[in-house]
């Protein structure tokens, strides 16, 4: 019988480069989609998918990810006494359905190093990985988010199991991709991975988006790899070796996924987190098709 997951890294060490000046003070992950944190909202995905423990993987001068996690009475105090109790039940819940987890990544040298620096908490079970800037909102058909769904297809095979989805020609290169192989029904076998291939040189467009379940072998792998040329340990160098000894499978889903790591994403993720907010969505709704459009259309 396979080890349920619940346990979950959420990697947040990255310097956030694409959006200085902003990310001079404030963490990229603490950037805003509509009203909450980029990472608040992958955390909420970890939780809906029955994840218990989550560690915060960080680099220095995040403590404000930390902070917006712990408990904050002055403001909690005020939220009940006006009577916001949607807002107040949003902040609270997740503190009271997971343990939130801090570990400092004391130098970024890669999403594998991340991943291990988290090794002594994991032990030897299952866990999810949920790359911090990277939302996912589930169709409104679906009962169950991105990591749900490939809980389940990790309880169908046993075995390690990463989402993918299929990009253009000229996206690969912006990737790790999962060299799957040919069957009709998913999960898909997975031959191997390489990171950010030329798109002569990419074995498929499936294409990682940021979430994986992994057995724990995998920090046997990234113990031993070899960094990179720039001295960072790669996830995907550490699965194409797994993969190529042991069962290793891919999932596609079904969901809406925005990088709000790039300025274009997390204009994306706001534009369309807002038309399903029951607040927003009527009156943006109409700024769009009868203010903006028009305009574009003139200009156009």
């Amino acid at each position: 019988m396979n080890k349920p997951i619940k346990k979950a890294i959420i990697p947040a060490a990255g310097l956030g480069t694409r959006f200085l000046p902003a990310t001079k003070t404030v963490p990229k992950e603490m950037l805003t989609v509509v009203d909450a944190p980029i990472i608040f909202y992958v955390v909420e995905e970890a939780i809906s998918a029955g994840i218990e423990d989550i560690i915060l993987i960080q680099g220095r001068g995040k403590t404000a990810i930390e902070d917006f996690f712990d408990t904050s009475y002055e403001l909690e105090d005020k939220l009940a006494r006006d009577k916001k109790f949607h807002i107040l039940e949003r902040l609270t819940q997740i503190r009271s359905m997971a343990n939130i987890i801090s570990i400092r990544q004391k130098q970024p040298l890669g999403l594998g190093h991340a991943v291990l620096c988290a090794q002594s908490i994991i032990g030897d079970d299952p866990f999810a990985v949920l790359l911090g800037d990277e939302i996912m909102i589930p169709h409104e058909t679906e009962t169950q988010n991105t990591l749900g769904q490939m809980v389940q297809a990790y309880n169908q095979t046993s075995h390690s199991t990463v989402a993918i989805m299929e990009v253009l020609p000229e996206d690969v290169s912006k990737y790790g991709i999962a060299d799957i192989e040919s069957t009709l029904t998913s999960p898909y076998r997975v031959k191997g991975f390489i990171e950010k291939p030329s798109m002569q040189k990419a074995p498929s467009r499936w294409a990682l988006p940021g979430r994986y379940i992994l057995k724990h072998n995998i920090f046997d792998h990234l113990a031993n790899a070899t960094p990179g040329a720039q001295g960072e340990l790669q996830l995907t160098d550490a699965m194409d070796k797994i993969a190529k000894k042991e069962p290793f499978f891919a999932t596609p889903f079904k969901a809406d996924r925005y990088d709000a790591g790039d300025k274009l994403g997390y204009l994306k993720a706001n534009i369309e987190v807002a038309l399903k907010h029951p607040e927003l969505k009527e009156a943006l709704s109409h700024y769009l098709r009868h203010e903006l459009l028009p305009n574009l259309n003139k200009k156009g």
